[in-house]
């Protein structure tokens, strides 16, 4: 990958998962980078914070960690395709495992000195000539604004920080306490309560769990089509759907009802950019984030690109395929389609999501389409493919978790090569 005479610049947004590995990528392509992140330290969802709510710089807590959070996918398929996590005892590890991962990661690839910690990114714009991008950054330490323009800006400031609340009549006399799971940091808090969990996606299952330690009872309320096949300790019981909150407590769509003195909304987050200037051409709707062209290009102003956007997918893994899938394109190495072109393709495969039922908040999950979408950034950008094992292990430690929340953590796995793993337990 060559970059022409006169270097391009690079606005980062974020040192997470994503943010990391699209500075390693335009880096390697010769670029000149600027990483801003808003904490004080990399890694991104994987800092723990023992606050809630405004930092002390009055910006939102970025972090919804807990404590004793243990990875729900095994190590072996969370590393970077070329940058494994060292081999050790388990397969499922804890954050700070993760933050040590992310630490060596950096500094192989000598992404360090390219981070601006304590900056949050206030305003990104088009220029006026409409050939880079205006980025106006707060130095929140020095409380200074800066502007600076840059050739491309790769958005990787992730969607686990803004909570998404549904709305349900009572929500207003219920006076118990209501929180979202972004605000959970552990199950101290809940001795002696009564609680009900609502969602039951990934962080539910496992707060329900944790909170089941303490707690006198425990609901989970889901519209899973198929019921969790995970066997629950005895005080956690399963429920459909809430219809409205009363003063103490709630009812629901099966005509019961319940009490309790806490309700935690564990019903997922809202993917949010309020640095992006409507200019920029981009909208959010439902957390359908467009225009973009292969969920990461925005193609109206092609120079921008989301690395991240697509859930239920190997995360690490994808956001490293698509920060080269964008280079690729950046670096001058691969034309990128006309925005007649990006936008056809993009209508098709939207048009094939809505045939299938998905919903516009649907509109990024991969899941049972993963591979195919891994295959097809492959494929355009003419770049390496996700390993086969890691695809393999991916889905299988997917059924697992869902099978067995209790245990499922105590599997070990060893990737013997691209093809094949094995469980050593």
């Amino acid at each position: 990958m060559v970059m022409e005479k006169t270097k391009r610049t690079f606005c980062v947004i974020g040192a997470g998962t994503a943010g990391l590995c699209a500075a390693r990528h335009a880096l390697q392509a010769g670029g000149i980078v600027t990483v801003f992140e808003m904490g004080k330290q990399l890694g991104g969802t994987w800092v723990f914070n023992e606050a809630t709510g405004k930092n002390e710089y009055g910006i939102d807590v970025h972090s919804s960690m807990y404590k004793g959070l243990k990875t729900n996918l095994p190590k072996e398929i969370m590393g970077y395709p070329d940058f494994p996590i060292p081999e050790q005892e388990s397969s499922y590890i804890p954050a700070e495992d993760m933050l040590t991962f992310f630490q060596q990661f950096a500094e192989a690839y000598g992404i360090l000195e390219h981070i601006r910690f304590s900056h949050y990114v206030v305003r990104v714009k088009p220029t006026i000539d409409e050939k880079g991008w205006e980025v106006i950054v707060r130095d929140c330490p020095n409380d200074q604004l800066l502007t600076l323009t840059f050739d491309y800006v790769l958005v990787c400031n992730g969607h686990y920080h803004a909570p998404n609340l549904p709305k349900y009549p009572g929500m207003s006399v219920f006076r118990g306490k209501q929180m979202h799971s972004h605000d959970y940091r552990s199950n101290e808090p809940f001795e002696g309560e009564t609680v009900l969990v609502i969602g039951a996606g990934p962080s539910g299952m496992d707060m329900a769990y944790e909170i089941s330690k303490k707690a006198i009872r425990v609901t989970l309320s889901h519209h899973l089509k198929d019921k969790p096949q995970t066997v629950f300790p005895s005080n956690v019981t399963l429920k459909p759907d809430v219809t409205r909150l009363t003063e103490t407590g709630v009812e629901y769509a099966d005509g019961t009802s319940e009490d309790f003195s806490v309700i935690c909304y564990s019903t997922g987050y809202k993917y949010t950019f309020p640095f992006l200037s409507v200019d920029c051409g981009i909208t959010v709707e439902e957390n359908y984030v467009q225009p973009l062209y292969k969920h990461c290009i925005n193609i109206r102003y092609p120079t921008m690109a989301f690395i991240g956007l697509p859930f239920y997918v190997c995360a690490a893994q994808m956001m490293d395929l698509q920060a080269r899938f964008c280079l690729k394109f950046f670096s001058g190495a691969k034309t990128l389609p006309t925005q007649e072109e990006m936008s056809a393709d993009t209508a098709a495969e939207m048009e094939e999501r809505w045939k299938r039922g998905l919903k516009k908040r649907q509109a990024h999950m991969m899941g049972p389409v993963e591979d195919r979408y891994y295959d097809d950034l492959a494929q355009t950008a003419e770049i390496d493919p996700i390993k086969p094992v890691i695809k393999k292990l991916h889905k299988i430690s997917a059924m697992r978790y869902s099978e067995d929340l209790v245990n499922f953590r105590n599997d070990k796995f060893r990737l013997v090569d691209d093809e094949t793993f094995v469980k050593v337990n």
